[in-house]
C-alpha cells in the first residue's frame, strides 16, 4: 500500500507505522527533535516496522541565499533583543542540543535558504536515502557551518551519502523537486502546521515540538496498539465440527 492522494499517510505495507514529520534544516529544534524521536524509537519493541517521511517547511521561504549577517544579528532583528540576549538564546539552545549529543556552532553557521535543500532530500527519498540525506544536511549547517544553500555544497554532501553528482546537479539546476517541496508545505498549511518540528504519526496523531523522547514513545506506543490491535485469543477448547457443541456453533459447510 503506498500513499495516495485521497489517504496521503498510507504505509508502505500493511503492517507498518508511518511516521510523517515536518521540519526545516534552518531550525535547531529541528535536530533536537529528531535525536529525541531517535532514542524513543531505539527503545520501541516494534522500531523496524515504522517507516519515517520526512517533508519539507521553510521557516522563512523569503530568506536570501547569502547574507553577511550572523545568526545572533538574524535573532536580535527578528525578535527585537540586543545582542546580549540573542547570544543567551542560542547559548541555551547550544546546552539543549548538547543534552542530545550534539554540537551545535552558531558561530559558524552560514544564514540561507533553505528550498534547494529540501528539493535535495526529495531526490534522496527516491534512492532510499532520505533520512541519511536530513541528517547530513542537519550537521552541515548546525554543526559544521556549511553553505547549505549553494548547489555546488549540496552536491557535495549528496556524495557523501552515496548519490550521484551529475544526477543531483542537474535535479537542483533544473528545479525538478521544487513542486515536491511546495507540495509538503501546502499539506503542512492544510494540516494547520505553522511550527516546526511537527510529528503525524499513524495519519490521525500530531506531536509538535521537540518533545521528550519518553513522549514520542508513549505517542508511539498508543499509536501502534489502536492500528496494529492484537489477534484474538481463544480461551477454552476449539470446536471444528459442524453444528452446535461445547457452547460453540459451526457453519455447516456447504456441499
Amino acid at each position: 500500500m503506498t500513499a495516495t492522494a485521497s489517504n496521503p499517510f498510507a504505509p508502505s505495507a500493511p503492517d507498518k507505522l508511518r511516521v510523517d514529520i515536518w521540519s526545516d534544516i534552518a531550525c535547531p529544534w529541528c535536530y533536537v527533535g529528531k535525536r529525541r524521536f531517535e532514542a524513543a524509537l531505539h527503545d520501541f519493541p516494534q522500531r523496524d516496522q515504522v517507516e519515517i517521511v520526512w517533508h519539507s517547511f521553510e521557516l522563512d521561504p523569503t530568506a536570501p541565499s547569502n547574507t553577511p549577517l550572523q545568526m545572533g544579528e538574524m535573532l536580535a532583528q527578528k525578535y527585537g533583543r540586543t545582542s546580549a540576549q540573542a547570544q543567551e538564546m542560542l547559548d541555551s539552545m547550544t546546552q539543549t542540543a548538547a543534552g542530545e549529543g550534539l554540537e551545535y556552532h552558531f558561530e559558524k553557521t552560514r544564514l540561507t535558504n533553505t528550498f534547494l535543500a529540501h528539493q535535495l532530500i526529495h531526490l534522496a527519498a527516491e534512492h532510499g536515502k532520505q533520512d541519511a540525506m536530513k541528517e547530513q544536511l542537519l550537521s552541515a549547517y548546525m554543526s559544521e557551518g556549511q553553505h547549505v544553500g549553494d548547489v555546488e555544497t549540496l552536491v557535495t554532501l549528496a556524495e557523501q551519502v552515496g548519490l550521484n553528482a551529475p544526477e543531483v546537479r542537474t535535479a537542483l539546476e533544473s528545479g525538478k523537486y521544487a513542486g515536491a517541496v511546495r507540495q509538503d508545505e501546502a499539506q503542512a498549511q492544510a494540516l494547520g502546521i505553522s511550527g516546526v518540528p511537527f510529528f503525524v504519526l499513524g495519519g490521525k496523531y500530531g506531536v509538535s515540538g521537540a518533545q521528550g523522547a519518553e513522549v514520542f514513545r508513549g505517542a508511539l506506543e498508543q499509536v501502534w496498539t489502536e492500528t496494529h490491535p492484537a489477534p484474538l485469543t481463544l480461551l477454552g477448547a476449539q470446536n471444528d465440527a459442524e453444528g452446535c457443541e461445547d457452547g460453540q456453533c459451526a457453519v455447516p459447510a456447504r456441499q
